[in-house]
């Protein structure tokens, strides 16, 4: 019986040494120290110039971030609403050396963090000019003809395939283009056939902070957006020395004419030719009155085929100088001779008429005529075949 009762104490013992230890009370945890964490990490160089500065914080919220620059320029930025995190309002930029600091207030009081960090300095920043096939820069919604041709130009040699990742070309509705590189300097965009009137295009260079070769990088990100008008299309045939207008599809006017009379002569061992080259023109500009000397491509004025004139309502359309344009003195050969150096001479009053309904961007085909095809240096973009264009692109 004594060990019974022996055995009963020593289990109420223990249920009470067992109660007694499930009512003991944990440590309390340790207090947190903020954490700071900085982006670009501490000691980074050559970063992005497009990147921003970030300070984000853990088990804390910021109480101040000083970014300053090797100017003593603070860089601009603000913090999030629950002030964990801090984002500068530009891009670090080109060759800048930063200082940070942070301070942040956490569990244990504040926390200061510093740190260093280094952007990438270019050889040389690039520029791009984004044009229409008339080489002049185009501006926000622009209006052109159906055959616009877009035209980038660097003013340095690029990395072809590095520039074309960041040259982005939207158009509304949607078509399918490609870019055809001139040389390391020069590239332009077209689609396949011509766009349907009312088409938005906009072009995005979005080059600042990007490498384009060899230490080489753009200055800086553009963006414009133009509108193509009614579709307008000239067609002049050799056959039947006449010029045929359509807007949108309907005959509006039938221009007798006088082309290139042929032929070629060489003058200082230069070979110029008179013939109207076959292929797609587009209108590249117009004036009234144009001085035109054939000085200006090669011909003396005062040899035998030489000239120094003033003509009315012109309208370029190569860069080598041929424009549809009046010429009164050869309407006895328009419908029936070729007399020009190249031009299409037209009448007076048709003239007149083409220089008012047309716009940049309009086409003009010549069709029949002698001599080479239209190369594209001289405005013949949509003389080349789609097959062959789509082989003039940097194949990214």
């Amino acid at each position: 019986m004594a060990l019974g009762r022996r055995r009963l104490l020593i289990s109420f013992a223990s249920a009470g040494g067992l109660a007694l230890a499930g009512c003991a009370q944990r440590e309390p945890a340790p207090p947190k120290p903020a954490m700071i964490r900085f982006d670009p990490p501490p000691g980074t160089h050559n970063v992005d110039a497009r990147s921003l500065g970030t300070v984000t914080v853990t088990e804390g919220t910021l109480r101040s971030v000083e970014w300053i620059d090797e100017t003593g320029r603070p860089l601009p930025g603000a913090p999030a609403r629950d002030h964990r995190t801090w984002t500068s309002a530009e891009p670090l930029g080109y060759g800048h050396t930063y200082t940070v600091k942070a301070v942040a207030h956490g569990e244990t009081g504040d926390v200061t963090a510093t740190t260093t960090s280094a952007t990438v300095r270019p050889q040389q920043l690039v520029d791009i000019s984004l044009r229409s096939a008339n080489l002049v820069e185009m501006a926000e919604s622009d209006t052109y003809g159906v055959g616009f041709v877009l035209v980038a130009h660097f003013d340095a040699p690029v990395d072809r395939a590095a520039a074309e990742r960041h040259l982005k070309v939207t158009t509304q509705p949607a078509v399918t283009g490609a870019w055809y590189w001139l040389d390391d300097q020069n590239a332009h965009w077209r689609p396949e056939h011509y766009y349907a009137p009312g088409t938005r295009i906009t072009i995005a260079a979005e080059l600042f902070g990007r490498a384009l070769g060899e230490g080489r990088y753009g200055l800086r990100d553009q963006q414009v957006s133009v509108i193509i008008g009614p579709a307008h299309v000239a067609i002049a045939d050799d056959d039947t020395k006449q010029i045929e207008v359509f807007d949108n599809g309907n005959l509006v006017r039938t221009m007798p004419t006088s082309m290139g009379m042929g032929g070629t002569t060489v003058v200082g061992g230069r070979v110029l030719s008179f013939w109207t080259r076959p292929g797609i023109y587009t209108v590249l500009d117009r004036k009234d009155p144009v001085i035109m000397d054939s000085a200006s491509y090669g011909l003396p004025t005062n040899s035998g085929l030489g000239y120094l004139t003033s003509i009315n309502h012109a309208v370029r359309i190569s860069h080598d100088g041929i424009f549809v344009h009046e010429l009164a003195e050869s309407m006895w050969a328009q419908g029936n001779t070729n007399v020009s150096h190249g031009c299409l001479n037209i009448s007076p009053n048709d003239a007149a008429w083409f220089y008012d309904f047309i716009i940049p961007g309009d086409v003009v085909e010549v069709r029949n005529t002698g001599g080479d095809p239209l190369d594209i240096w001289q405005n013949g973009d949509w003389s080349i075949p789609w097959s062959d264009w789509l082989r003039g692109g940097a194949h990214t």
